[in-house]
């Protein structure tokens, strides 16, 4: 896929997400959300291939104009959409699938000093409500929602709902009947 067919891609996705946003144009040049990302692509491009400051570099020099901080080695996937966007941080070893969307004051962090993998992974179609916090090597499943302000510290599985601190999961509402999850695979904490 072309780079300008992926900024197609992006632009309409934030159009999707946001009913505030008024045309393409307005889209592609106010909405910080899509800068971080579309600086993220270079920033893990050159990551991937070896180098180390330039793509950090980059990445503090788009924390310094929007506000959301993604580390180079983070693996984010299509159609990622970050709105109002202020106060996001994703991790370097944070994995984020197809058509998500994540709200101001995110953190996708880790715990602890060890290598390896430390951050979250996120399925594909997760909302992350506000001021949500996921920490840990924790993997939320496809189609998951995290209510704003939420403090998840263990994964879930698809079609969940994560609230509270720390957070708990149950079924999220409108999940199809075949994907309903198996209530055993939920926590309580």
């Amino acid at each position: 896929m072309s780079i300008l067919s992926r900024i197609r891609e992006d632009v309409q996705s934030a159009r999707s997400h946001d009913p505030a946003a008024r045309g393409a144009l307005e889209v592609a040049v106010v909405y910080s959300g899509l800068h971080a990302v579309w600086w993220h692509r270079v920033a893990h491009t050159l990551w991937s291939r070896g180098a180390r400051f330039l793509p950090r570099l980059i990445s503090q020099a788009t924390r310094f104009a929007t506000g959301i901080e993604i580390h180079p080695g983070a693996t984010i996937g299509r159609r990622l959409f970050i709105d109002h966007g202020m106060g996001v941080v994703i991790g370097e070893t944070a994995i984020i699938g197809d058509d998500v969307l994540i709200y101001h004051g995110v953190t996708l962090g880790g715990t602890g000093h060890g290598r390896g993998k430390r951050h979250p992974t996120l399925g594909n179609r997760v909302v992350v409500g506000a001021g949500a916090k996921l920490l840990g090597a924790i993997e939320l499943g496809d189609d998951c929602a995290v209510g704003s302000n939420a403090v998840v510290v263990r994964s879930a599985p698809a079609w969940s709902t994560l609230t509270g601190i720390p957070a708990q999961a149950r079924p999220r509402r409108g999940a199809p009947r075949a994907e309903q999850p198996d209530m055993a695979d939920f926590y309580v904490i």
